[in-house]
C-alpha cells in the first residue's frame, strides 16, 4: 500500500507534462516561474525546462518525501493526517500550480499569488491542527535538539506551535485576499522563530 501511494503520487506530479506537450508549440520561449507580491513575474525559465523540468523536479521531491517517511523508524509517532499531508502535498501543488503557470505564460489572467498563498495558508492551518498529536519522530514536526532530546519539551513545543501555526495559517489565508506586501514572509518567519524560541526557553527552565 505504501508503494502504491508513492507510485500514484509520483504519477500525479508528472501528469502536467501531458498538458505541457499539448500546449508546447503555443508557449513563449521564456516562462515566468516566480512572481512578486503584486503578481508580476520576476523570474523566468526556458520553456522546455519549465514545462518538463518542473514536474520532474516536483516528482523527485515527492519521492524524497516518501523515502524519508518510509525510513523513519518512529514515523508512526507522527499524526496520521500530517503523514498524509506530507505524502500528497507535492502532487496537489503540481496539479494546481503547473497548469496555472502554463496558462499565465499563454496570456491568461490568473491570480497565481492569491491561489498559492491560500494553499500555503491552508497547509499551515492543517499542520497546526495536527502538530499537538505528533509524538517524537525524526521526519515530521518541530525537530530541534531540545525537542528530540526531551519528550516533555517535544509535547509542550508542539502544543504551543499548533496554536501558533493555526493562527498564522488563518492570517496567511486572509492575506491571500488582502495582498499586504511582505506579510506572508513575516508570518512564515514567525512560524519558524517563535516555536524555536519557546522550545529553547522551555529547555533552559527545565534543565537539570
Amino acid at each position: 500500500m505504501k508503494n502504491k501511494a508513492t507510485v500514484i503520487s509520483t504519477v500525479l506530479c508528472l501528469l502536467p507534462i501531458a498538458l505541457s506537450v499539448l500546449l508546447y508549440n503555443n508557449l513563449p520561449n521564456q516562462i515566468a516561474v516566480h512572481f512578486d507580491d503584486a503578481g508580476n513575474p520576476d523570474n523566468y525559465l526556458p520553456k522546455a525546462l519549465a514545462a518538463f523540468g518542473l514536474p520532474l523536479l516536483l516528482a523527485a521531491i515527492n519521492l524524497y518525501s516518501h523515502f524519508r517517511i518510509t525510513v523513519d523508524p518512529k514515523v508512526n509517532n507522527s499524526a496520521a493526517s500530517l503523514r498524509t499531508l506530507a505524502k500528497w502535498l507535492i502532487p496537489v501543488v503540481s496539479l494546481i500550480v503547473m497548469p496555472i503557470t502554463l496558462f499565465i505564460a499563454m496570456g491568461e489572467k490568473v491570480p497565481i499569488v492569491m491561489i498559492v498563498t491560500a494553499i500555503v495558508g491552508l497547509g499551515v492551518v492543517i499542520s497546526g491542527n495536527y502538530l499537538p498529536k505528533c509524538k517524537r519522530n525524526y521526519t515530521i514536526g518541530i525537530k530541534l535538539p531540545w525537542t528530540l532530546d526531551n519528550e516533555e519539551n517535544w509535547n509542550h513545543t508542539h502544543r504551543f506551535s499548533g496554536f501558533v501555526w493555526t493562527i498564522g495559517g488563518i492570517w496567511i489565508i486572509i492575506n491571500a485576499f488582502l495582498g499586504i506586501p511582505y506579510l506572508m514572509i513575516a508570518t512564515v518567519a514567525c512560524l519558524i522563530v517563535i516555536p524555536f524560541v519557546y522550545s529553547y526557553i522551555f529547555s533552559l527552565r527545565h534543565s537539570d
